[in-house]
């Protein structure tokens, strides 16, 4: 089964009925030409907002000059309340600042010491997987976030901590906003932005569990009783050019970005697999035929190179943050275009991995198209440049482990009166969830 192409809609679209559009169902919100077109233009009353699709700006913005295109807080404003100041949202020296401690947990060397807790995370997922009539984004959501908190902390999703900070971060997602509208006005920093009142008490709630934990740990490590795993390096690991490690309300802010990422996004990326999995038999059998070499060893990932390129291909079709947006620091020229300064810039991994232009059959899930040549500057799940996100390579032993672990034990199968339809909420997810029949294998 082939996603749904995007409906055909009007060539001229309002920003603002774009974004409701988008929220609701963000294959048919797309006017078809965005999905052709190497640049397009939006305006609103307070600026101009540019998508750029063409692989040269693609390059410009992320890789050749990213200091002249900061991060935007259009976007990351709605999520402040929780992610305070993370390397989600920073610019500049603070943002360099923070990458210089963060990036040496997640070296590739530093992946097989996490190896054992995602390798008893997947476990944990095929044994509370039930059989029939299943919701797997919820499976999924459940089985990332026991990752998370054994690489990050070394406590299971069972742990009541782990378990409260989950429930909450559930329901921040349903009441989170992918935009905050206060954003888009011309108001003054000082003035405070709207947000929901179920999303700050979350968000409260999140950072205050978050706060213990890492409160804790700061304990043990100057007790030197602390385990080795992602939050002991991240804590004890100083800051090369200042000396200086993060502080215990820092470590709370990139513990949030952790959580946010490393979770919500990986919990999408694999509801989505197992979809397309089930709407591809033939796949589904490879992967799981593939699966049976698993064993508990660091070099065991090398053998499941379809099941990674059936990870990927879920990342190229369900993106699970569909969309960056940057700033012009300065004015700037797009296709012989003037750009004022305080534009906003928009890469769309949505569009670009779907872009009719870069990809052979765009809309088809094809694993195998992995073992080729894949189009240069289409594919960016985990952005790409100086903002790359530091847990690619974790994700995707994450997704790649999880999807051979479930698949070696389950058969998942589509119900044809249950199409999941994607919206975009902190990441692409199914409106109404992702129901599946799972039976034993």
């Amino acid at each position: 089964m082939t996603p749904p192409k995007p409906v055909p809609r009007a060539d001229k679209v309002s920003l603002w009925g774009h974004l409701r559009a988008f929220r609701r169902d963000i294959l048919s919100a797309q006017p078809a030409r965005l999905y052709r077109a190497w640049m397009a233009e939006f305006r609103t009353p307070f600026f101009r907002s540019y998508l750029c699709n063409d692989p040269a700006l693609v390059r410009r913005v992320l890789d050749e000059r990213p200091g002249d295109f900061p991060k935007s807080d259009r976007v990351t404003e709605g999520l402040r309340p929780l992610l305070g100041r993370s390397v989600f949202v920073t610019n500049g020296e603070e943002w360099l600042h923070q990458r210089r401690i963060i990036d040496p947990a997640f070296e590739g060397g530093r992946l097989k010491d996490s190896f054992p807790a995602i390798w008893a995370a997947c476990e944990a997922a095929v044994a509370r997987m039930p059989g029939g009539v299943v919701e797997v984004e919820l499976a999924a959501s459940h089985a990332a976030a026991d990752v998370i908190f054994r690489t990050l902390f070394s406590i299971p999703i069972e742990d009541r901590v782990a378990q409260a900070v989950f429930q909450e971060f559930r329901a921040y997602q349903r009441s989170a906003p992918i935009l905050n509208l206060g954003a888009f006005l011309p108001l003054p920093r000082w003035v405070p932005r709207l947000h929901r009142r179920a999303t700050l008490r979350s968000a409260k709630a999140i950072r205050g569990l978050i706060q213990g934990l890492t409160a804790e740990r700061a304990a043990a490590i100057a007790a030197g009783g602390a385990p080795q795993d992602l939050a002991t390096k991240i804590m004890t690991t100083p800051d090369p050019v200042t000396g200086a490690p993060f502080g215990t309300a820092e470590m709370v802010d990139q513990v949030a970005i952790f959580f946010l990422a490393g979770h919500e996004t990986s919990a999408s990326a694999l509801g989505w697999a197992l979809y397309l999995l089930a709407t591809h038999p033939e796949a589904q059998e490879r992967v799981a035929a593939e699966a049976a070499t698993l064993r508990p060893e660091f070099g065991v990932v090398g053998g499941l190179r379809f099941t990674r390129d059936v990870f990927r291909e879920a990342l190229r079709l369900y993106p699970p943050v569909p969309m960056l947006v940057r700033e012009t620091a300065q004015a700037e020229e797009f296709r012989g275009r003037k750009v004022a300064k305080g534009a906003q810039v928009v890469i769309s991994p949505w569009h670009l991995h779907r872009h009719e232009r870069l990809w052979d059959r765009p809309d088809a899930f094809d694993p195998d198209r992995w073992a080729g040549e894949v189009p240069a500057g289409g594919y960016l799940p985990f952005s790409r440049g100086a903002r790359v996100c530091p847990g690619a390579g974790f994700a995707m032993l994450e997704g790649t482990l999880l999807l051979a672990h479930l698949l070696r034990s389950f058969r998942f199968e589509a119900l044809p009166d249950r199409v999941p339809v994607p919206v975009a909420h902190l990441t692409v997810r199914a409106q109404d969830g992702i129901w599946l029949r799972v039976s034993p294998r």
